[in-house]
């Protein structure tokens, strides 16, 4: 936990979808203005902002200077501008290094804001964002492994096209789905009980992509990607932004405090090499906060996590301690991860449903935490919120996740 008191006092979004027309700047100002209004803070009072953007220079060529060019087409200049990239955890790693700065005391007004575009006319371009999210000289071996893997538990994975008509990452991700079939009995209804779940709290945010809801047997009947996986199981991208107003206790004391939500604290972490029977990357980095913080795991109101597939939903239960390994499945079955249940999961719509623009989709995470412990979620509000917990991860390296940010927020 910080030394010194770090709260969001502003949030902004726009909605996520295919805004390909627009610049950097187009999608990312009115998020920046509404965490700015929201905030009661003026533009000329920042003293620093950490802008995440991870595909700009891949679908538009704007490279080196992402942050700088957006904001100073708001006429923001002279402020220190960091620019961030790291995989699909961009904007989560652009709260984190500004809380960890703020916490010591070097600011008492920080903007954090994730912006991105990924539609672009030639889908060969889009798809070469997520190819680069990997080791790109070790993209063979990747596939070998995964191959290998399949073999293991007699289900032979067919990659042609893997990473190039289709993101590499589908082929990962129906690889876990497959493990944890095998090792646990989850069945292809649970894995899609994810997506109608999410389908249905995606309804009710109106800056989704998709509101439309999903049954179970829509998720299982509908396209299918790489089996066991449709296509209602697998995020879409996105084009959209969201920001975030950071501010000090000092600054929270001439504010509407009762809306400022307290950052608990916010690591970031990287994958390793994960030796045969080791604890998984973000269980590790999920103990570690909640000793730092001093949270439990059934102490948290509402999580938004990284359900970038459906069975990466249910893996990070486990991870993050909402339930026993290979409980997963029968959790999501139970509806505790429903609103109205025990512990909502991605009541946002999640990625599936909210959309996937990968540099803004931390940052979505925590407005919607943000409004869910201010009580300002509607529709989707959980009752009585107080802690929540973000899950963001991005990039795979060896076995899993490169890239981590686990962030926890509080109402008190």
């Amino acid at each position: 936990m910080s030394d010194t008191a770090v709260y969001i006092a502003g949030v902004g979004m726009t909605p996520f979808g295919d805004f390909r027309t627009n610049s950097l700047a187009q999608l990312a100002r009115p998020a920046i203005e509404a965490a700015l209004k929201d905030a009661g803070i003026e533009s000329s009072e920042l003293q620093v902002a950490y802008m995440g953007n991870a595909a700009g220079a891949v679908i538009c060529g704007q490279t080196c200077i992402p942050g700088q060019v957006v904001l100073r087409s708001m006429g923001i200049g002279r402020i220190p501008v960091i620019n961030i990239e790291n995989a699909c955890a961009t904007s989560a790693t652009a709260l984190q290094q500004a809380y960890s700065l703020m916490s010591r005391g070097a600011y008492d007004i920080a903007l954090v804001c994730g912006y991105e575009k990924l539609y672009h006319d030639d889908k060969l371009r889009t798809f070469s964002v997520f190819s680069g999210a990997i080791d790109v000289a070790a993209e063979e071996e990747i596939i070998d492994g995964l191959i290998a893997r399949n073999r293991t538990i007699d289900h032979p994975l067919d990659t042609e096209g893997a990473g190039k008509t289709r993101s590499l990452f589908i082929d990962i991700y129906a690889t876990w789905a497959r493990e944890h079939m095998y090792r646990y009995g989850t069945t292809r209804e649970q894995i899609a009980a994810v997506s109608a779940k999410n389908s249905k709290h995606g309804a009710l945010n109106p800056l989704s992509q998709f509101k439309n809801t999903l049954s179970i047997d829509d998720v299982l009947s509908a396209k299918s990607i790489v089996d066991p996986l449709t296509l209602p199981m697998c995020a879409p991208i996105g084009d959209g932004a969201a920001a975030l107003v950071l501010v000090s206790e000092r600054v929270r004391k001439r504010l509407d405090s009762s809306r400022c939500i307290r950052v608990l604290d916010s690591a970031l972490t990287s994958g390793w090499d994960v030796a045969e029977g080791e604890t998984p990357i973000v269980e590790q980095a999920a103990t570690e906060i909640y000793n730092t913080t001093g949270v439990d795991p059934q102490d948290l109101s509402c999580i938004e996590l990284h359900d970038a597939s459906a069975i990466s939903e249910i893996c990070y239960y486990e991870y993050l301690g909402l339930c026993g390994y290979g409980k997963g499945g029968e959790l999501v079955e139970s509806g505790a991860t429903s609103l109205g249940g025990r512990i909502p999961v991605n009541t946002s719509g999640g990625l599936m449903r909210k959309g996937h623009p990968i540099g803004a989709t931390g940052a979505a995470q925590l407005v919607e935490l943000t409004m869910q412990l201010r009580g300002e979620a509607g529709d989707r509000q959980v009752q009585n919120a107080r802690l929540a917990l973000a899950e963001n991860g991005g990039g795979y390296l060896g076995k899993d996740v490169a890239a981590l940010v686990l962030t926890i927020l509080s109402k008190d």
